[in-house]
């Protein structure tokens, strides 16, 4: 049987795009099976929300403005789900904290590693919480029983924030334009933003199907 081909699919957890598109990753899966290993990675979009919003949206009317950007966003999609108090009532300073324990999470219990990331996703965009909160994600994570015990564990002895900075390394190094992006084919296919799930099938199968084309070289 021949080597599964890897996506490496790069996302921030506050971005509304990331959450929308997660449906076009776990249909992914769904398809293809052992064909594919999705490699979940994180790109810092909202590493600083004051920033982000706050001063790159001054005017546009800040976290308001942004906040009816993203409900407009997802007014065209009916699989996901936002509180209507948005980055109003909550507005996290970083998505960071999430990152680096959902890295622990990777390490520490991998096969509910998406469970993790749903439930970490629910609580901004359909419970409006701060998920910039240690106990908020604890608390999350707590309810899908992934043991909060272990992953402070790997956040303790920082392998978790080891594993933040390698994800942030190759970022740079495959040049991740932002949230979200598909790599494929060892950074030679890179797909970014609201792309269709049928554009980032077609790129799989194209692949699986010659799955040395790749090497060649047409210079």
């Amino acid at each position: 049987m021949s080597r599964p081909l890897s996506l490496t699919y790069y996302s921030d957890v506050l971005c509304v795009w990331a959450y929308i598109a997660q449906a076009r990753i776990d249909e992914v899966a769904e398809q293809f099976g052992a064909k594919v290993t999705i490699d979940y990675r994180f790109c810092s979009v909202f590493g600083d929300t004051a920033y982000k919003i706050g001063h790159g949206w001054a005017d546009r009317d800040g976290y308001e403005g942004f906040a009816s950007h993203v409900r407009e966003a997802v007014a065209a999609f009916n699989h996901v789900t936002l509180h209507p108090n948005l980055w109003q009532r909550e507005r996290p300073s970083s998505s960071t904290p999430a990152h680096v324990i959902l890295k622990a999470v990777q390490r520490v219990d991998p096969e509910r590693f998406e469970t993790g990331l749903t439930a970490i996703r629910s609580a901004f965009f359909e419970r409006c919480l701060d998920i910039g909160q240690r106990p908020v994600l604890e608390s999350a994570l707590g309810e899908v029983g992934i043991s909060v015990a272990d992953v402070q564990q790997e956040l303790d002895n920082g392998r978790a924030h080891a594993d933040l900075e390698a994800d942030c390394r190759d970022e740079r190094a495959m040049k991740v334009q932002g949230s979200p992006t598909f790599i494929l084919d060892g950074g030679r296919q890179k797909l970014y933003g609201n792309v269709g799930y049928r554009v980032i099938e077609a790129n799989i199968k194209e692949l699986l199907r010659s799955p040395n084309a790749g090497e060649a070289s047409w210079c």
